[in-house]
């Protein structure tokens, strides 16, 4: 059952940040709707899936070599108008990733609501080649399949980071959030402005088509294996 991120938020100076009428001070976008798209995330993520699985147990074997804990990373992320769900991935971070986050904070790289660190030393050998090809995202195509993602979107948040918002930060999320999107097929870890995301999610709502969804799909996979911006 999906909750609203007020809801998730325990933090009384997270909860006294976040305004629920943000959540819905923006209609719903038509791509969450629309069948097209819809039917194009479920066949994706049935062929992401199929392909996870014949990946999966040689994956599962490096990490425990490299770093010994779960295979899996899971976290509360927000979706279409704050509506929180759990987000899979491969884990390509030591165990004690999130906490370590807050220590790590004076050194974010990044500006506005988004973490960034070019040697971030949480993640592992194994986790650096996993984000490098994307594979670590591979589990979310199980998030696509249950409608909670879609395959082209705009980057899940979490929590902390929504708590933060703006009022035309939350503008970002009428879309469901995606595997990939606008960020990451057009510069990936290389953007590290928040604002220029959030505006880059915009023009994406503007421009939105299954068309140039594929097209989005496709640089994405271009993106990769030329190596351009890769985290």
């Amino acid at each position: 059952m999906t909750q609203c991120v007020s809801d998730m938020i325990s933090n009384p100076v997270e909860q006294s940040l976040y305004n629920r009428a943000y959540a819905t001070a923006y209609p719903q976008h038509s791509s969450v709707s629309n069948p097209w798209k819809r039917a194009v995330d479920i066949i994706g993520a049935l062929v992401g899936l199929a392909i996870t699985a014949l990946l999966f147990i040689p994956i599962a074997i490096i990490i425990q070599i490299d770093n010994p804990g779960p295979v899996l990373y899971s976290q509360i992320r927000c979706g279409v108008q704050g509506q929180t769900f759990r987000i899979w991935k491969f884990r390509s971070m030591v165990n004690n990733a999130d906490a370590l986050k807050q220590r790590l904070s004076s050194q974010n790289q990044a500006s506005g609501h988004i973490f960034k660190m070019k040697n971030d030393p949480r993640i592992t050998r194994v986790g650096r080649i996993l984000r490098k090809t994307s594979l670590d995202e591979f589990p979310q195509f199980l998030n696509v399949l249950m409608g909670e993602m879609s395959l082209v979107g705009t980057r899940p948040p979490s929590l902390d980071e929504v708590a933060k918002y703006d009022r035309h930060h939350w503008q970002r999320l009428v879309v469901k959030p995606g595997i990939t999107g606008e960020w990451q097929a057009n510069g990936r870890s290389s953007v590290t402005d928040f604002e220029d995301i959030v505006q880059m999610d915009i023009a994406y709502q503007a421009k939105w088509s299954v068309t140039y969804d594929l097209y989005l799909l496709f640089k994405t996979v271009w993106v990769v294996f030329n190596k351009e911006g890769a985290c």
